[in-house]
């Protein structure tokens, strides 16, 4: 469905009207943008020229050169003064509460919007976007970043209607025009005031508006005066005051736009006789000003230009007040230093005089201090600055991150004592205090910090140092000690022994049966004890009874961790011993006999086994028992020599391997050394006959593992082992099945994330360590391609803070990828990185820009055709997570 307006001159003039005094500006605040005229926007059709007239000539607005139409985007520039500003933390900007408002009014109103901070701590925004949201995000902007005042004005009751206008649409775009939320009565309420709140700029303007509204309205005379602005200040007065005793005295309304709104109308409203006297009253001032006063133009830096008009433009009127002369400054985000005065030539000299004081009233000066002393100077809490602001109140003092500058501004006096008192306290600071910087590896840093920041804590306490260690996502191995020289000296090698003690430190894991742990402890932790004390140097950790964990770690200086684990071992060892007699006893002989039997409890001295059940079942059991005893004293123990890197393989998953060859050989029981011990001991102990034909069977199957155990080790970024490994595994699984060897990637818990390792037949291991070597080197040689994206396609890659970007540089070896700037016509996308990886890259941002392209389409498709396409998605859906599902074990 489709609708046709028929706009004539008469509602272009009204509608023209209604947007004249919006901002439309591309880079100065408040200036209009070009809106033509009805004739200029439509102009006639041309008529048959007559035969006088010359071809070259043309015959009407057609032929003559048209204003080009304005483009649909536009932008805004606005500042917000410093004492308006509703958040004024600058320690926070671009972080704190201004950066999340402008975040939710972009996300509401789709303006772009940019901030920036002046250095008289006033904000600058610039809000680009379509005239509605631009117009929008402005309102929600002052609203919101700028704090509100609130003043009434009163028309008659009768002129409201005319305010709020059809549907409340004049309202509204008054209030989106000067940035203001205006209350008028509800009919039934019998008062004529209407309430604006907003900035005092934005209630000047809707103030007037309002006015304006009235007057038309009003049955009165209406009177308009198109007089220059730069007369404007000598009709009004000095905060308005002529112009207040001029509405007293004559009766009428005056009107005069403020000073931000780029206006030469006048408007006087009232009775006829009181309009024409104050018509004639403001021409006699205007002319007597036009014929009476001159000018004169003064360059006055920039910076100063802020003190000359004061706090809400009260210095400019005070001038004014005092001399009689309009100080006309120009915008404060122009480059123009030039002002001028205007007003009787005897009284230029005064307010010159005036304007040099106001601009020289306040100084700034800059003092050079190392940037790691700043924080000393300002010292805890900000005791020492708190100090001199208390003394010197109008002195403001900044600091810089990364600048070796501090900077004062105030009155000159004041700027004066402040500069000396700082320079004393850096003087003071470098002649007690000192830095070092120190080179520590990144992995030892939270160990450095400790537990809750036990160890930096601690340090920093007993040298009195302040230690500044950098964050993970730095990637900086620099820390930096700052405090008295000794106590400076004495920290670095204090932390240079701890990160020299952690290199010799080791870690080591031993299998201990969680049944076994209390034993070991002991009552009280009297057993554990001893063996502290025996290894004070080694930590030693028993998993919590709730995790049934079977690990217990020490840690400690490598010797001392291996001396503690093979002491350890022995105590387990003498523990495990009996419990060959109890498998046996519970896996054959319960079973086969139907009884109960209760062997003795492990601290127990007692060497009793109970049997209970029917007479000739116990009778039964109790003659397997003496036999199997029997046999236990006819046990043989011999120990085998297996290299300890085939241990794991020999005992198979779970064990599987080295369970068989133990059921085979009936009795046999066969002992790896733990894990880690580096030991090459295997112990096979059972019975005489059995223990030889266990041992070999074993050695067979370590000779036919010792074949294809061959193992090689490739050093490759962490970044890019996903590519490496591909989706879903799919690149690594090419090599493995050409080569045939077994490809481990490091877990998270490694402390060597790049390390990779090949095991397999030799031949297979060099195969797959030369492919991988190849890959690995045409990830390094880095190079840069682009690619045609569509514009409305870029929004869904940088969205949500580039999460899409993230992930493609996650799974891509780190590939860059670069989009043009948000409002860039630009199709233009740009890769860098690995040839391999780019290529990768580009083939997977076309599958997302195809996904994108499918899932638009359905809007146009038929009900039929929509759930073809839901189902072609789903199943896309879950090709993807196939394919992005993570591994969580070593790649082979």
């Amino acid at each position: 469905m489709s609708s046709v307006a028929v706009l004539t001159p008469e509602s272009f003039a009204e509608h023209r009207s209604g947007l004249k005094d919006q901002d439309l500006t591309g880079c100065v605040p408040e200036d209009e943008a070009y809106i033509p005229t009805y004739l200029e926007a439509f102009p006639p059709l041309p008529e048959k020229g007559t035969p006088g007239e010359k071809s070259g000539e043309p015959a009407s607005a057609w032929g003559s050169k048209i204003r080009p139409i304005k483009a649909s985007v536009i932008t805004q520039v606005f500042h917000v003064p410093l004492e308006e500003r509703r958040y004024k933390d600058n320690s926070q900007f671009g972080e704190g509460e201004e950066a999340k408002v402008c975040l939710d009014i972009m996300q509401r109103t789709g303006a772009h919007i940019e901030l920036s901070l002046a250095k008289d701590q006033g904000l600058s925004i610039m809000v680009t976007g379509k005239l509605d949201s631009v117009m929008k995000a402005r309102k929600e902007i002052v609203a919101r970043l700028q704090t509100q005042a609130s003043a009434t004005v009163a028309i008659p009751k009768e002129h409201h209607r005319f305010v709020i206008g059809k549907n409340g649409e004049k309202l509204q775009e008054l209030e989106l025009k000067t940035a203001t939320k205006i209350a008028i009565p509800r009919p039934e309420d019998p008062s004529t005031s209407i309430r604006i709140t907003g900035t005092k700029e934005g209630i000047e303007k809707a103030r007037h508006e309002i006015l304006l509204i009235s007057a038309e309205q009003d049955k009165r005379a209406v009177e308009r005066l198109s007089l220059e602005k730069a007369f404007h200040p000598f009709i009004a007065g000095a905060h308005n005051r002529l112009v207040q005793e001029l509405s007293q005295e004559t009766g009428a309304r005056i009107s005069i736009p403020p000073p931000s709104l780029p206006k030469d109308e006048i408007v006087i409203t009232g009775e006829k006789e009181a309009v024409a006297l104050a018509v004639n009253r403001i021409r006699a001032i205007y002319e007597d000003k036009k014929r009476k006063t001159t000018t004169i133009s003064v360059e006055v830096k920039k910076s100063q230009h802020k003190y000359i008009i004061g706090p809400k433009g009260n210095t400019l009127q005070e001038i004014l007040e005092a001399t009689g002369v309009s100080v006309e400054m120009p915008p404060l985000d122009s480059g123009s230093e030039t002002i001028i005065l205007r007003g009787e030539p005897d009284k230029l000299g005064p307010a010159l005089t005036q304007v040099y004081a106001k601009a020289k009233s306040v100084m700034v000066v800059e003092v050079s201090a190392p940037a790691w002393l700043h924080r000393f100077i300002i010292g805890k809490k900000g005791q020492n600055i708190g100090r001199i602001t208390q003394q010197l109140p109008r002195v403001h003092i900044e600091f810089t991150d990364g600048e070796e500058r501090i900077s004062l501004e105030g009155p000159t006096e004041e700027v004066e004592q402040a500069q000396i008192q700082i320079q004393e306290i850096i003087k003071d600071l470098l002649v007690r205090m000192d830095y070092s910087e120190v080179i520590i590896d990144q992995r030892f840093h939270r160990h450095l910090i400790g537990k809750n920041g036990a160890n930096i804590n601690r340090i920093k306490e007993q040298y009195k140092v302040s230690v500044r260690i950098p964050q993970d996502s730095e990637r900086s191995n620099l820390i930096r000690i700052e405090g008295d020289p000794k106590g400076v000296q004495l920290a670095r090698r204090e932390l240079i022994e701890m990160v020299q003690r952690m290199e010799n430190e080791r870690t080591k894991d031993l299998i201990v049966e969680q049944k076994f742990h209390r034993t070991i402890i002991g009552q009280k932790g009297e057993k554990i004890k001893e063996v502290r004390d025996k290894f004070p140097e080694v930590i030693i950790n028993f998993p919590d009874p709730s995790q049934k964990s079977d690990i217990v770690q020490l840690r400690g200086p490598k010797n001392e961790v291996e001396k503690c684990a093979k002491f350890l071992q022995k105590i387990i060892a003498e523990l495990v011993r009996p419990t060959s007699l109890e498998r046996a006893v519970t896996q054959k002989i319960r079973e086969e006999t139907n009884t109960k039997i209760d062997l003795p409890t492990e601290n127990s001295n007692s060497e009793m086994i109970v049997i209970t059940g029917k007479k000739v079942n116990c009778e039964a059991a109790r003659d397997r028992i003496l036999a199997i005893q029997r046999e236990l004293a006819n046990l043989k123990e011999t120990e085998v020599t297996i290299p300890a890197k085939l241990h794991n393989s020999l005992i198979g998953s779970k064990g599987c391997l080295v369970r068989s060859i133990m059921e085979d050989c009936g009795g046999v029981h066969i002992h790896f050394p733990s894990e880690g011990s580096g030991s090459d001991k295997v112990t096979i102990r059972g019975p005489v006959g059995e223990v030889e034909k266990a041992k070999k069977q074993l050695l067979q199957l370590a000779e036919e593992k010792q074949v294809n155990n061959f193992t090689a080790e490739l050093q490759a970024k962490p970044e890019y082992h996903k590519f490496l490994i591909g989706r879903g595994g799919a690149n690594i699984r090419r090599v493995r099945d050409r080569t045939g060897a077994r490809i481990i990637f490091p877990s998270p818990d490694d402390t060597e994330q790049e390390l990779i390792t090949i095991v397999g037949k030799e031949e297979a291991v060099r195969q797959a360590q030369r492919e991988l070597e190849t890959l690995v080197k045409n990830l390094d040689d880095v190079v840069e391609d682009s690619m045609e994206v569509d514009v409305r396609h870029h929004r869904h890659f940088v969205c949500r803070r580039g999460q899409v970007l993230r992930e493609l540089a996650e799974e891509y070896g780190g590939v860059a990828v670069s989009f043009p700037r948000t409002g860039a016509s630009s199709q233009k996308v740009t890769l860098k990185g690995a040839k391999d990886c780019v290529e990768a890259a580009k083939k997977r941002i076309q599958e997302i820009i195809e996904d994108l392209v499918s899932t638009v389409a359905l809007k146009d498709k038929s009900p039929q055709q929509i759930t073809q396409s839901k189902t072609i998605s789903k199943i896309r859906t879950i090709k993807k997570q196939i394919h992005t599902e993570p591994n969580t074990e070593p790649v082979s």
